[in-house]
């Protein structure tokens, strides 16, 4: 008999962390509370194998010391080993197996989008990025002379946006250009494995930790792309280089402005970085930098969300005169959902709950004050609780990097919590603030897309000839493919409409999915189901919050249960030809706030554009509406270079004596054609001035 019981009445503490060489005692043992399971869990319990193992052989050695040559001879110990050593074979089975293993996304769908958005994305790519020559990105780190710019951000948008585009179509000259981007790159990593363009001293100012954070986002993207070890390296050397100078010369969230969140929003690649390499560090790093976001000089983005501080009242300026781009101004839209971000990539590792419920709180907060109609926010590129205020004409409202930076943040919501209502923010965004901020031909990408005036091209930034949305706006493009139809398991999820094929790779199986239809011109989709063999699984359709009335079938049967605003899962054994109708409401939707109306037509906002010469866009109108539903008519005519056009019914002015009184037909477009010539004589309007009418109740109705 072999006794395993410690000679103590001491609890053996379980060891866990492991070296790559092998198994690794070493202090401290783990928090048994932060797991949920007891510390003093049975020898061949519920314990891991590896931890079985580490414990057994540690109790057997420890026995072993109290056998004497006159308790026990020495067949008996043979013995005892002999079965030490069986014990351990059948109960770990091979402990390396065990070990953790690098995370490296790998995505199980792949989708080709045609139509309006396909023919977006195809131009982007074609013009945006393609064009680039990523060297001249890089030139700023090769100088190293600055002390307060962001050049350096440059290079990591870009490739992180050229990658993507990559993943899409699989163009051989863009890889071989995104290629030397990255030699290029890593040909200015310093010996002490800096990459930046800031002057060794004014490092830890401004924006360089916050260009750090795209350097290793992009290199890191391009490991995950080819598996290039020397891309890894170099994200590991510049990292570890960020650990030598934080908090060693000073605090995290005292090396950039706006509270430290430009620099804090490096805990993203932080945590890839671990994902990728396992190493202990990266995750201390990372609680680190949380840490600090919450002390009493951060900008407390955890605390502040589960308190239910709304956005734009979290440190705002007391005295903008004094400035508007400091350390003080805690509003930073871009900055802050950045953070987020990152705080979502250390949930799924640490999986604590507070870190999710802050992020869903602030997107919530960001939905109800900031979102307005087109998908987008923020004024001089901070939340200003600017739904309220988007009738009223502000200056630089919805920047591109903010449009881009929420639809990523909704994205990586969606595939976490495979929420609908974050489809329908990227739905919302895509067709709006993002198609509107890129020229019709491609050639430009605008920093800021307001909801009337005229469109107009960015500054160039930094001394360089591009700016930071030219740069981040090709992301957001590229996104749109990955957030149309993503997977789950057994669960296959259509949340974006419009024509495309996805190929699906399921636990069960392979999956071709074609839509056909011309949606959101229209509102009829038919979805082909095509896999390999027949199996069950589950499709998912979004069922959008603006479509009162929706209906489905599978097969031709009517099928029930499609509530606005959530998925409507068919579960069932598919076959090869199987076929889903969707029919969605596309009626128009009169959209008022405060002496002002908006029409919406499905996921799209309309305005109108002095192109149509009927009317100043700027008269004050009543648009006819009943129950909330504008009658609107395709347009016979429209300028070149619009895709889309109705008419609808308003009466113009202040005058409703002889024909002025009558409802007129008045031409509308699509937000995103709306003034995309970009001539500054072309004004749109999305938000029209309601005509007070004093003799009705409500002082508007004719």
């Amino acid at each position: 008999r072999f006794d395993v019981r410690p000679p103590s009445a001491e609890p053996v503490r379980r060891r866990t962390r492991y070296r790559r060489e092998g198994f690794h005692v070493s202090s401290p043992p783990v928090d048994f509370s932060q797991t949920g399971r007891s510390e003093n869990c049975g020898l061949f319990g519920s314990c891991p194998a590896e931890t079985a193992y580490i414990d057994f052989f540690t109790i057997f050695i420890v026995r072993i010391k109290h056998f004497t040559t006159r308790t026990i001879m020495k067949k008996q110990l043979l013995t005892a080993a002999i079965l030490c050593c069986l014990v351990i074979a059948g109960s770990t089975a091979a402990p390396k197996s065990a070990k953790k293993k690098p995370k490296i996304p790998v995505s199980r769908v792949q989708t080709h989008m045609d139509g309006y958005l396909g023919d977006r994305i195809d131009a982007c790519i074609r013009v945006r990025v393609c064009s680039e020559d990523p060297d001249l990105l890089v030139a700023p780190m090769r100088r190293q002379t600055e002390t307060s710019l962001w050049q350096s951000e440059f290079w990591g948008k870009w490739t992180l946006g050229a990658i993507a585009s990559y993943r899409y179509n699989k163009d051989p000259e863009l890889l071989r250009k995104i290629e030397g981007g990255v030699e290029s790159l890593l040909a200015a990593q310093q010996p002490d494995g800096y990459i930046g363009n800031y002057a060794p001293e004014a490092q830890l100012t401004n924006w360089d930790v916050w260009g750090r954070k795209y350097t290793m986002l992009g290199l890191l993207a391009y490991y995950d792309l080819t598996g290039d070890k020397k891309a890894l390296d170099g994200a590991v050397r510049l990292a570890d280089h960020l650990l030598t100078q934080i908090p060693a010369v000073r605090q995290i969230e005292r090396t950039g402005i706006y509270r430290g969140m430009s620099s804090c929003s490096i805990l993203e690649p932080i945590m890839l970085l671990y994902n990728r390499t396992l190493d202990e560090k990266y995750l201390d790093f990372a609680r680190y930098i949380v840490d600090r976001m919450e002390s009493a000089d951060g900008p407390q983005l955890i605390a502040k969300a589960l308190d239910g501080v709304p956005v734009s009242e979290r440190f705002p300026l007391d005295d903008p005169s004094r400035g508007w781009f400091v350390w003080e101004n805690g509003q930073k839209a871009y900055e802050m959902m950045s953070c987020y971000d990152g705080l979502l990539e250390l949930y799924k590792v640490t999986n604590a709950p507070r870190y999710l419920k802050a992020v869903e709180a602030t997107v919530t907060s960001i939905i109800a004050d900031e979102i307005n109609i087109a998908g987008s926010g923020s004024s001089f590129e901070c939340f200003y609780k600017g739904k309220a205020l988007q009738t009223e004409p502000a200056y630089h409202t919805m920047e591109t990097c903010v449009t881009m930076t929420w639809m990523k943040l909704c994205y990586d919501l969606l595939r976490l919590t495979r929420n609908p209502l974050y489809a329908d923010q990227i739905e919302r965004s895509a067709y709006n603030a993002l198609a509107a901020s890129m020229k019709e031909d491609a050639s430009q990408i605008a920093k800021y897309s307001p909801l009337e005036g005229a469109r107009s091209a960015g500054e160039e930034q930094c001394g360089m000839h591009v700016n930071c949305c030219n740069m981040n706006g090709p992301r957001a493009f590229a996104l749109l493919p990955e957030a149309a139809v993503t997977d789950y398991g057994d669960e296959l999820f259509v949340n974006l409409y419009g024509p495309m094929s996805s190929t699906v790779r399921l636990d069960g199986g392979e999956v071709l999915l074609e839509q056909a239809t011309s949606y959101p011109e229209q509102g009829d989709i038919e979805i082909m189901i095509d896999p390999r063999k027949s199996f069950e699984f589950t499709v998912s359709l979004r069922i959008p919050a603006w479509s009162a009335v929706s209906m489905v079938t599978v097969n031709g049967q009517s099928v029930e249960g499609a509530i606005p605003g959530e998925y409507l899962r068919l579960k069932r054994r598919w076959e090869a030809g199987d076929r889903i109708g969707v029919k969605l409401d596309m009626r128009g939707r009169l959209i008022r706030q405060g002496g002002f109306q908006a029409i919406e037509r499905g996921p799209v906002v309309l305005a109108r554009d002095t192109r149509f010469g009927d009317g100043f866009v700027d008269e004050t109108v009543v648009v006819q509406a009943t129950d909330g539903f504008v009658t609107l008519l395709p347009a016979e005519e429209k300028p070149e270079k619009m895709w889309m056009a109705f008419t609808a019914p308003m009466i113009l002015g202040t005058d409703l004596e002889g024909e002025l009184a009558e409802p007129r037909q008045i031409m509308l477009c699509d937000f995103a054609s709306a003034g995309n010539t970009w001539n500054r004589n072309i004004r749109y309007r999305v938000w029209l001035r309601r005509t007070l009418n004093l003799m009705k109740p409500d002082g508007n109705e004719r």
